[in-house]
Protein backbone atom coordinates (compact mmCIF):
# COMPACT_ATOMS: atom_id res chain seq x y z
CA UNK A 1 0.00 0.00 0.00
CA UNK A 2 0.75 3.35 -0.41
CA UNK A 3 0.75 6.84 1.08
CA UNK A 4 -0.47 9.81 -1.02
CA UNK A 5 1.69 13.17 -0.89
CA UNK A 6 0.77 16.22 0.61
CA UNK A 7 0.20 18.72 1.28
CA UNK A 8 0.02 20.57 -2.22
CA UNK A 9 -0.99 23.66 -3.27
CA UNK A 10 -3.02 24.82 -6.57
CA UNK A 11 -1.25 28.67 -7.53
CA UNK A 12 -3.90 29.57 -10.06
CA UNK A 13 -5.83 31.46 -7.89
CA UNK A 14 -3.15 32.72 -5.65
CA UNK A 15 -0.98 34.20 -8.14
CA UNK A 16 -1.06 38.06 -8.40
CA UNK A 17 0.23 41.45 -8.99
CA UNK A 18 1.68 41.96 -5.29
CA UNK A 19 3.90 39.97 -2.92
CA UNK A 20 4.63 37.32 -2.09
CA UNK A 21 2.48 36.01 -5.03
CA UNK A 22 4.06 37.91 -8.18
CA UNK A 23 7.14 35.85 -7.75
CA UNK A 24 7.47 32.00 -7.93
CA UNK A 25 9.83 32.00 -5.07
CA UNK A 26 8.21 34.53 -2.93
CA UNK A 27 5.20 32.38 -3.36
CA UNK A 28 6.93 29.11 -2.51
CA UNK A 29 8.22 30.30 0.85
CA UNK A 30 4.68 31.87 1.68
CA UNK A 31 2.82 28.57 1.29
CA UNK A 32 5.70 26.55 2.75
CA UNK A 33 5.66 28.61 5.36
CA UNK A 34 1.41 27.56 5.79
CA UNK A 35 2.58 24.09 5.37
CA UNK A 36 2.87 22.77 2.10
CA UNK A 37 5.08 20.79 0.75
CA UNK A 38 4.34 20.80 -2.46
CA UNK A 39 2.89 23.43 -5.36
CA UNK A 40 0.58 22.95 -8.87
CA UNK A 41 2.07 25.09 -11.06
CA UNK A 42 -0.26 27.17 -13.73
CA UNK A 43 2.35 27.69 -17.26
CA UNK A 44 0.31 30.69 -18.14
CA UNK A 45 1.03 32.95 -14.68
CA UNK A 46 4.83 33.93 -15.83
CA UNK A 47 5.49 31.93 -12.54
CA UNK A 48 8.17 30.79 -15.10
CA UNK A 49 9.44 30.48 -18.85
CA UNK A 50 6.89 27.48 -20.43
CA UNK A 51 9.74 27.31 -23.37
CA UNK A 52 12.66 27.86 -21.65
CA UNK A 53 11.40 24.67 -19.15
CA UNK A 54 10.65 22.44 -22.39
CA UNK A 55 14.09 23.13 -23.72
CA UNK A 56 16.80 23.13 -21.04
CA UNK A 57 17.01 20.46 -18.27
CA UNK A 58 19.66 22.57 -16.13
CA UNK A 59 16.64 25.70 -16.19
CA UNK A 60 14.73 23.32 -14.56
CA UNK A 61 17.15 21.64 -12.23
CA UNK A 62 17.80 25.35 -10.94
CA UNK A 63 14.13 25.86 -10.39
CA UNK A 64 13.95 22.92 -8.63
CA UNK A 65 17.02 23.72 -6.28
CA UNK A 66 15.72 26.75 -5.14
CA UNK A 67 12.17 25.32 -4.38
CA UNK A 68 13.55 22.64 -2.43
CA UNK A 69 15.65 25.14 -0.63
CA UNK A 70 12.32 26.75 0.42
CA UNK A 71 10.99 23.03 1.30
CA UNK A 72 8.86 22.68 -1.22
CA UNK A 73 8.25 20.77 -4.56
CA UNK A 74 6.02 21.03 -7.67
CA UNK A 75 3.42 18.55 -8.01
CA UNK A 76 2.24 18.79 -11.64
CA UNK A 77 2.21 21.46 -14.04
CA UNK A 78 -1.06 22.51 -14.67
CA UNK A 79 -2.77 23.77 -18.67
CA UNK A 80 -5.81 24.16 -17.61
CA UNK A 81 -6.13 27.17 -20.10
CA UNK A 82 -4.36 26.05 -23.31
CA UNK A 83 -6.23 22.69 -22.70
CA UNK A 84 -9.90 23.94 -22.55
CA UNK A 85 -8.13 26.13 -26.28
CA UNK A 86 -7.70 22.80 -28.09
CA UNK A 87 -11.26 22.87 -28.19
CA UNK A 88 -13.63 25.57 -28.37
CA UNK A 89 -17.61 26.01 -30.11
CA UNK A 90 -18.19 28.94 -31.97
CA UNK A 91 -20.36 30.03 -29.34
CA UNK A 92 -17.90 30.95 -26.91
CA UNK A 93 -15.03 31.95 -29.23
CA UNK A 94 -15.49 35.37 -27.94
CA UNK A 95 -14.88 35.01 -24.73
CA UNK A 96 -12.39 32.18 -24.90
CA UNK A 97 -10.37 34.55 -26.84
CA UNK A 98 -9.56 35.99 -23.54
CA UNK A 99 -7.24 32.93 -22.31
CA UNK A 100 -5.18 33.32 -25.46
CA UNK A 101 -2.55 35.83 -26.78
CA UNK A 102 -3.73 38.93 -28.51
CA UNK A 103 -2.08 37.73 -31.83
CA UNK A 104 -4.33 34.97 -32.41
CA UNK A 105 -7.89 36.66 -31.22
CA UNK A 106 -10.94 36.12 -33.89
CA UNK A 107 -8.76 33.47 -35.48
CA UNK A 108 -9.50 30.29 -33.95
CA UNK A 109 -7.58 27.77 -35.88
CA UNK A 110 -4.43 30.01 -34.93
CA UNK A 111 -5.89 29.97 -31.25
CA UNK A 112 -5.96 26.26 -31.49
CA UNK A 113 -2.30 25.75 -33.07
CA UNK A 114 -1.03 28.22 -30.14
CA UNK A 115 -2.90 25.68 -27.48
CA UNK A 116 -1.60 22.60 -28.93
CA UNK A 117 1.74 23.81 -29.63
CA UNK A 118 1.93 25.51 -25.32
CA UNK A 119 1.09 21.26 -24.62
CA UNK A 120 3.45 20.09 -26.40
CA UNK A 121 5.58 22.17 -24.53
CA UNK A 122 4.12 21.13 -21.35
CA UNK A 123 4.93 17.56 -21.70
CA UNK A 124 8.44 18.47 -22.40
CA UNK A 125 9.26 20.72 -19.44
CA UNK A 126 7.31 18.12 -17.25
CA UNK A 127 9.67 15.72 -18.32
CA UNK A 128 12.62 18.12 -17.64
CA UNK A 129 11.08 18.72 -14.26
CA UNK A 130 11.00 15.21 -13.58
CA UNK A 131 7.40 14.38 -13.58
CA UNK A 132 4.90 12.50 -14.19
CA UNK A 133 1.52 13.63 -14.81
CA UNK A 134 0.18 16.89 -15.90
CA UNK A 135 -3.40 18.54 -15.14
CA UNK A 136 -5.48 20.17 -17.76
CA UNK A 137 -8.84 20.53 -19.27
CA UNK A 138 -10.10 19.08 -22.52
CA UNK A 139 -11.70 21.40 -24.31
CA UNK A 140 -15.63 21.34 -25.52
CA UNK A 141 -17.30 20.90 -28.54
CA UNK A 142 -20.51 19.21 -27.55
CA UNK A 143 -21.30 21.46 -24.55
CA UNK A 144 -23.79 23.83 -25.39
CA UNK A 145 -26.07 20.72 -26.22
CA UNK A 146 -25.22 18.92 -22.97
CA UNK A 147 -29.38 19.07 -22.27
CA UNK A 148 -31.41 17.42 -25.10
CA UNK A 149 -33.53 20.11 -25.54
CA UNK A 150 -33.85 20.88 -28.61
CA UNK A 151 -33.58 17.16 -29.81
CA UNK A 152 -29.91 16.41 -31.04
CA UNK A 153 -29.91 15.15 -34.62
CA UNK A 154 -28.58 11.55 -34.39
CA UNK A 155 -24.84 11.31 -34.70
CA UNK A 156 -23.95 14.80 -33.34
CA UNK A 157 -22.46 13.58 -29.77
CA UNK A 158 -20.34 11.00 -31.66
CA UNK A 159 -18.94 13.27 -34.36
CA UNK A 160 -17.69 15.90 -31.73
CA UNK A 161 -16.19 13.17 -29.69
CA UNK A 162 -14.90 12.03 -32.33
CA UNK A 163 -13.33 15.27 -33.44
CA UNK A 164 -12.10 15.82 -29.32
CA UNK A 165 -10.27 12.31 -29.89
CA UNK A 166 -8.93 13.46 -33.10
CA UNK A 167 -7.18 16.51 -32.24
CA UNK A 168 -5.59 14.74 -28.42
CA UNK A 169 -4.54 11.94 -29.94
CA UNK A 170 -1.48 13.74 -31.27
CA UNK A 171 -1.17 15.11 -28.09
CA UNK A 172 -1.48 12.13 -25.99
CA UNK A 173 1.18 10.42 -27.88
CA UNK A 174 3.84 13.58 -27.34
CA UNK A 175 3.38 13.38 -23.78
CA UNK A 176 3.66 9.14 -23.99
CA UNK A 177 6.82 9.74 -25.14
CA UNK A 178 8.03 12.27 -22.47
CA UNK A 179 6.93 9.79 -19.99
CA UNK A 180 3.99 11.53 -18.60
CA UNK A 181 0.21 11.05 -18.06
CA UNK A 182 -2.54 13.73 -18.80
CA UNK A 183 -4.74 13.83 -16.36
CA UNK A 184 -7.94 15.56 -17.42
CA UNK A 185 -10.11 17.39 -14.75
CA UNK A 186 -13.67 16.23 -15.64
CA UNK A 187 -15.66 19.90 -14.98
CA UNK A 188 -19.02 20.86 -16.14
CA UNK A 189 -18.39 23.20 -19.33
CA UNK A 190 -15.55 20.82 -20.48
CA UNK A 191 -17.18 18.02 -23.00
CA UNK A 192 -15.30 15.09 -20.34
CA UNK A 193 -16.85 15.93 -17.49
CA UNK A 194 -18.37 12.49 -15.84
CA UNK A 195 -17.72 9.56 -15.99
CA UNK A 196 -19.55 8.49 -19.14
CA UNK A 197 -17.78 11.35 -21.36
CA UNK A 198 -14.38 10.37 -20.20
CA UNK A 199 -15.71 6.88 -21.30
CA UNK A 200 -16.29 7.87 -25.11
CA UNK A 201 -13.46 9.94 -24.90
CA UNK A 202 -11.06 7.18 -23.95
CA UNK A 203 -12.49 4.64 -26.47
CA UNK A 204 -11.95 7.72 -29.30
CA UNK A 205 -8.37 7.62 -28.03
CA UNK A 206 -8.05 3.94 -28.36
CA UNK A 207 -7.66 3.44 -24.71
CA UNK A 208 -4.44 5.82 -24.99
CA UNK A 209 -2.71 4.78 -21.73
CA UNK A 210 -1.88 8.37 -21.09
CA UNK A 211 -5.56 9.49 -21.22
CA UNK A 212 -6.25 9.86 -17.32
CA UNK A 213 -8.77 12.03 -15.00
CA UNK A 214 -8.12 14.46 -12.57
CA UNK A 215 -10.52 13.31 -9.54
CA UNK A 216 -12.00 16.77 -7.94
CA UNK A 217 -14.84 15.69 -5.95
CA UNK A 218 -16.36 18.88 -6.33
CA UNK A 219 -17.71 19.36 -9.71
CA UNK A 220 -19.70 15.71 -9.14
CA UNK A 221 -21.55 17.10 -5.94
CA UNK A 222 -22.19 19.99 -8.02
CA UNK A 223 -23.72 17.40 -10.52
CA UNK A 224 -25.29 14.81 -7.87
CA UNK A 225 -23.06 12.76 -8.42
CA UNK A 226 -21.50 9.76 -6.61
CA UNK A 227 -18.31 10.98 -6.21
CA UNK A 228 -17.08 8.02 -3.96
CA UNK A 229 -18.26 5.36 -6.41
CA UNK A 230 -16.56 6.79 -9.25
CA UNK A 231 -13.27 6.33 -7.35
CA UNK A 232 -14.07 2.59 -7.13
CA UNK A 233 -14.99 2.61 -10.73
CA UNK A 234 -12.20 4.78 -12.30
CA UNK A 235 -9.55 4.04 -9.74
CA UNK A 236 -7.32 2.86 -12.35
CA UNK A 237 -7.21 6.29 -13.76
CA UNK A 238 -6.77 8.62 -11.24
CA UNK A 239 -3.75 10.27 -11.85
CA UNK A 240 -4.08 13.35 -9.78
CA UNK A 241 -6.33 14.77 -7.04
CA UNK A 242 -7.66 18.45 -6.67
CA UNK A 243 -8.89 18.34 -2.97
CA UNK A 244 -11.78 21.30 -3.08
CA UNK A 245 -15.03 20.97 -1.34
CA UNK A 246 -18.54 21.73 -2.04
CA UNK A 247 -21.89 21.87 -1.80
CA UNK A 248 -25.59 21.49 -3.09
CA UNK A 249 -28.63 23.19 -1.20
CA UNK A 250 -31.96 21.82 -2.28
CA UNK A 251 -33.93 24.66 -3.03
CA UNK A 252 -37.93 25.44 -4.16
CA UNK A 253 -36.68 27.79 -6.28
CA UNK A 254 -33.44 26.41 -8.39
CA UNK A 255 -31.29 23.87 -8.94
CA UNK A 256 -28.32 21.75 -10.50
CA UNK A 257 -28.08 24.24 -13.50
CA UNK A 258 -28.27 27.29 -11.18
CA UNK A 259 -30.30 29.93 -12.95
CA UNK A 260 -27.86 32.38 -14.29
CA UNK A 261 -27.44 33.36 -10.26
CA UNK A 262 -23.63 34.33 -9.43
CA UNK A 263 -21.67 31.38 -7.52
CA UNK A 264 -22.64 33.22 -4.00
CA UNK A 265 -26.56 32.60 -4.99
CA UNK A 266 -26.28 29.03 -6.46
CA UNK A 267 -27.63 26.02 -4.74
CA UNK A 268 -24.18 24.52 -5.74
CA UNK A 269 -21.82 26.57 -4.40
CA UNK A 270 -17.69 25.69 -4.08
CA UNK A 271 -16.48 26.00 -1.06
CA UNK A 272 -13.57 25.89 1.36
CA UNK A 273 -12.28 23.12 2.94
CA UNK A 274 -14.49 21.35 5.76
CA UNK A 275 -17.35 23.93 5.26
CA UNK A 276 -18.77 22.34 2.33
CA UNK A 277 -20.73 18.45 2.32
CA UNK A 278 -17.79 16.25 0.63
CA UNK A 279 -16.75 13.48 3.11
CA UNK A 280 -13.12 13.78 2.52
CA UNK A 281 -12.52 11.23 4.73
CA UNK A 282 -13.90 8.70 3.06
CA UNK A 283 -12.24 9.52 -0.16
CA UNK A 284 -8.73 9.65 1.50
CA UNK A 285 -9.99 6.25 2.87
CA UNK A 286 -10.62 5.09 -0.67
CA UNK A 287 -7.57 6.60 -2.37
CA UNK A 288 -5.54 4.67 0.59
CA UNK A 289 -7.17 1.62 -0.81
CA UNK A 290 -6.77 1.76 -4.16
CA UNK A 291 -2.73 3.09 -3.78
CA UNK A 292 -3.01 6.30 -5.40
CA UNK A 293 0.74 7.52 -4.67
CA UNK A 294 0.09 11.12 -6.29
CA UNK A 295 -0.40 14.38 -4.44
CA UNK A 296 -3.60 15.78 -2.69
CA UNK A 297 -3.33 18.84 -4.04
CA UNK A 298 -5.62 21.93 -2.34
CA UNK A 299 -7.41 23.73 -5.29
CA UNK A 300 -9.09 27.01 -3.38
CA UNK A 301 -12.26 28.06 -4.28
CA UNK A 302 -14.96 29.56 -2.16
CA UNK A 303 -17.46 31.99 -2.61
CA UNK A 304 -17.54 33.45 0.89
CA UNK A 305 -14.52 33.07 2.43
CA UNK A 306 -11.22 35.11 1.75
CA UNK A 307 -8.36 33.17 -0.18
CA UNK A 308 -5.73 33.59 2.26
CA UNK A 309 -7.68 31.91 4.89
CA UNK A 310 -8.78 29.14 2.86
CA UNK A 311 -4.92 28.30 1.94
CA UNK A 312 -4.06 28.80 5.83
CA UNK A 313 -6.74 26.27 6.57
CA UNK A 314 -6.14 23.99 4.10
CA UNK A 315 -2.92 22.70 4.48
CA UNK A 316 -3.79 20.93 8.23
CA UNK A 317 -7.17 19.93 6.48
CA UNK A 318 -5.47 18.06 3.97
CA UNK A 319 -2.32 17.09 6.17
CA UNK A 320 -4.92 15.77 9.24
CA UNK A 321 -6.87 13.70 6.43
CA UNK A 322 -3.47 12.07 4.96
CA UNK A 323 -3.71 8.28 6.16
CA UNK A 324 -0.30 7.04 6.65
CA UNK A 325 -0.91 3.55 5.46
CA UNK A 326 -0.03 0.29 7.48
CA UNK A 327 2.50 -2.05 6.15
CA UNK A 328 0.79 -4.86 7.67
CA UNK A 329 -2.00 -6.27 8.60
CA UNK A 330 -3.68 -5.85 11.59
CA UNK A 331 -4.86 -8.89 13.01
CA UNK A 332 -0.74 -10.28 11.98
CA UNK A 333 -0.29 -11.20 15.37
CA UNK A 334 -2.78 -13.86 15.26
CA UNK A 335 -1.56 -15.42 12.07
CA UNK A 336 -1.37 -19.45 11.91
CA UNK A 337 1.75 -19.95 10.36
CA UNK A 338 0.19 -22.60 8.26
CA UNK A 339 1.42 -24.00 5.10
CA UNK A 340 0.11 -25.24 1.63
CA UNK A 341 -0.33 -28.79 2.62
CA UNK A 342 -1.88 -27.49 6.11
CA UNK A 343 -4.54 -25.35 4.30
CA UNK A 344 -5.27 -28.89 2.06
CA UNK A 345 -5.29 -30.13 5.26
CA UNK A 346 -7.83 -27.78 6.61
CA UNK A 347 -9.94 -28.38 3.43
CA UNK A 348 -10.23 -31.87 3.60
CA UNK A 349 -8.31 -32.36 0.28
CA UNK A 350 -5.75 -35.42 1.74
Amino acid sequence: MKTLKGPGLFLAQFVGDKPPFNDLFSIARWAADLGYKGLQLPTTADLFDLEKAAASKDYCDDIIGKLAEIGVEITELSTHIQGQLVAVHPAYDALFDNFAPAAVHGNPKARQEWAVSQMELAAKASRNFGLDTHATFSGALAWPYFYPWPQRPSGLVEEAFGELAKRWKPILDVFDEAGVDVAYELHPGEDLHDGVTFERFLEGVDNHPRANILYDPSHFVLQALDYLAFIDIYHERIRAFHVKDAELQLSGRSGVYGGYQSWVDRPGRFRSLGDGDVNFKAIFSKMAQYDFAGWAVLEWECALKHPEDGAREGAPFIRDHIIHVTEHAFDDFAASGTDAAANRRLLGLD
